[in-house]
């Protein structure tokens, strides 16, 4: 009998088919799988079977609903951890800004000088650093290091500027930006340098609030820098001083 078919009379129906067809409705009606099978009452293993081919339609309003509905629900379970969180932040950021007070300058030549080693070209054994190079993104860090340098007798009319930014970005606006938030001479920023754009890469640093990277370059600045040496190896001293 092998190939031979059954006979039609033979044949026993499958109960779930018309539960699999009207998974299959239900999910064309934008049902997730566990409200399917909550209500043709399956497994939920089951349903995943039945629907996993039909994926549901990111744009349709039942799925819509259902990202909403989501949403207020985690917002309420969430909103009274987030206020204790945001009162926590606030009370502890108020607790640091009362450490600051009033800087003196040797505040101002210790942190500009801890600021610098962080963040400034450092000289190497194959390359002297003849002059102070300093590169940043956040206008406050620029502006502490612009104190240090007013400290050491360098005003904003001294160092040559130039904004490092992608070419897909106002460069021209950027300039401006940055004179005008850190009160710099426009004259002295030189031509910007622009990074090419790839646009395969996903950047976050997009937008209205984008303006690049600053550079502040001090000519004639070797002594200042072998200066900064200074402060920073007997800052480490001290600390070494305070393991021993």
């Amino acid at each position: 009998m092998r190939g031979v078919p059954p006979p039609e009379w033979s044949r026993r129906p499958n109960a779930k088919d018309a539960l699999r067809a009207e998974a299959v409705r239900l999910r064309a009606d934008g049902r997730s799988v566990n409200e399917i099978a909550e209500q043709l009452g399956v497994a939920k293993s089951t349903s995943y079977q039945w629907v996993k081919h039909l994926p549901l339609n990111p744009d349709d309003a039942a799925a819509e609903r259902r990202r909403a509905h989501s949403k207020l629900m985690t917002d309420a379970r969430w909103s009274a951890h987030r206020e204790a969180r945001d009162t926590a932040q606030a009370a502890e950021q108020a607790r640091g800004a009362a450490v600051v007070g009033a800087l003196d300058q040797r505040d101002r030549l210790l942190l500009g000088a801890v600021l610098y080693w962080c963040e400034g070209a450092k000289s190497k054994p194959w390359r002297p650093q003849d002059r102070l190079v300093f590169v940043n993104t956040d206008p406050g860090l620029l502006a502490l290091y612009l104190d240090f340098l007013a400290e050491c007798g360098i005003g904003r009319d001294v160092p040559g500027y130039r904004v490092l930014i992608h070419e897909s970005a106002d460069a021209d606006a950027a300039v401006r930006w940055w004179a005008e938030r850190l009160r710099l001479p426009i004259e002295r920023f030189g031509r910007s340098s622009l990074k090419r754009h790839n646009p395969t890469t996903v950047r976050r640093n997009t937008g209205d609030d984008y303006h690049g990277c600053l550079v502040i370059t001090v000519p004639r600045s070797r002594a200042l820098y072998w200066r900064i040496e200074g402060m920073i190896a007997e800052l480490f001293r001290t600390a070494d001083d305070k393991r021993a």
